[in-house]
């Protein structure tokens, strides 16, 4: 369990044994229940904030709050979950109330909830905050492909955050207003700021030359940071000398099967999802959806048809190529199992295939052994992936030519 909620007498996850995503959504309803009671609520924020993008420019802002004191900082850092179960995961952040104000976007200089809000994003710890809603919260918990779920909103008519103690780095940024605000990312990424943390203040907008700061849907901000981070370190990938066997790591987590597939060769990249019946992306199906994204050494000019898990899985790549002095041909297949019972964030492809890229990895010496072993590990077949993947076609072909010319 997160360590946040020692104090908070909760029903053991261990007795839940839910594989029906609408029972669990159920059960956390009826959880939160105790949550809905009073229209003040006095916590520590993680901290943690939400943006949201419908009505745009013209969207929701507001802090997330769970109703108990203490140390909440697990609650929003995402890069510590990797081994927390869907249930666990659930279970922490549904204690997390929205309080939601509407505010254009462009509001980022004038707006006194959006200096609160950046006064949060900048935090160097948790911190406390007393938020007044308009009435009680609505029992509903929000969750999103992309970004983390959280429990129940209502309007926000106040809030106030207790002193609070601000990151250096993160204050830093905040203060420069000279600086575009991909130079702030990356920078805040080099001292060493977590993905998640750069992606909050960028969503309250806290990054940027000053009058072109603007708030930034929590949703976009994740994708933002995921890009932008991994086109930095792609500038220096692609001058390094290429990687000089195949390898392959893997990973299991949350009903996810994981193979990164690394081809000696200039850097290109594909992440291809295959997603079962009963799971997030597939539910109304009873046969297994496939998608997938590519890009070539010269990148990409249109956005992912994949999504932000594209960008996610992308950076974590690039960090180890970066960290190794390669490049490579990289592929990544992702099968996901329908105890993948709803959605947790995107947080989950960045994390899941950093941790596959730490452990330690197989070496084949042919494709056809490689993919032999994608064979044995993966329930769809080869021959599926295959068609499904532009760059293991690409990489299949360069070597029929080969042989063909030998």
């Amino acid at each position: 369990m997160f360590e946040s909620e020692l104090s908070v007498k909760r029903t053991p996850v261990a007795y839940l044994n839910m594989k029906n995503p609408h029972l669990l959504k159920y059960y956390y309803k009826f959880k939160t229940l105790s949550l809905l009671e009073k229209e003040d609520i006095s916590g520590s924020s993680p901290p943690d904030i939400f943006v949201g993008r419908i009505g745009y420019p013209n969207v929701f802002i507001g802090p997330l709050v769970p109703p108990v004191l203490g140390d909440t900082s697990e609650l929003g850092l995402p890069e510590t979950w990797v081994n927390k179960t869907i249930p666990e995961i659930v279970e922490a952040r549904s204690m997390l109330i929205r309080g939601m104000q509407k505010e254009s976007i462009y509001n980022v200089e004038s707006s006194r909830i959006a200096g609160m809000l950046q006064e949060l994003a900048i935090a160097d710890k948790y911190a406390n905050v007393d938020m007044q809603l308009t009435h009680k919260p609505n029992l509903t918990i929000k969750f999103d492909e992309n970004s983390q779920p959280f429990g129940p909103s209502a309007p926000l008519k106040d809030f106030s955050v207790g002193n609070t103690k601000s990151n250096k780095q993160m204050e830093k940024a905040y203060f420069d207003t000279s600086m575009v605000a991909r130079s702030g990312i990356v920078e805040l990424y080099e001292k060493g700021i977590e993905v998640s943390r750069i992606q909050k203040i960028l969503a309250a907008g806290g990054l940027g030359r000053q009058g072109n700061r603007k708030f930034v849907p929590t949703r976009w901000s994740i994708t933002a940071v995921d890009d932008t981070l991994s086109k930095h370190k792609l500038f220096d990938v692609k001058q390094n000398d290429s990687l000089d066997t195949i390898t392959v790591f893997e990973d299991v987590a949350l009903d996810n099967r994981w193979l990164v597939l690394l081809f000696p060769g200039t850097w290109s990249y594909e992440l291809v999802e295959a997603w079962y019946p009963n799971t997030t992306w597939n539910m109304d199906s009873h046969n297994i959806a496939i998608f997938s994204s590519s890009e070539f050494f010269a990148g990409r000019k249109t956005y992912a048809e994949i999504g932000g898990c594209y960008y996610a899985a992308r950076l974590a790549v690039s960090e180890y190529l970066e960290r190794t002095g390669t490049q490579a041909r990289a592929v990544i297949l992702r099968e996901t199992h329908p105890g993948y019972i709803m959605p947790v964030g995107v947080w989950n492809v960045r994390e899941h295939v950093r941790a596959a890229l730490k452990k330690q990895p197989l070496h084949f010496n042919s494709v056809a052994a490689t993919l032999d072993y994608v064979a044995s590990k993966m329930a769809i077949p080869v021959s599926t992936w295959i068609a499904n993947s532009t760059v293991l076609r690409s990489i299949l072909h360069q070597r029929s030519l080969m042989m063909n010319t030998a």
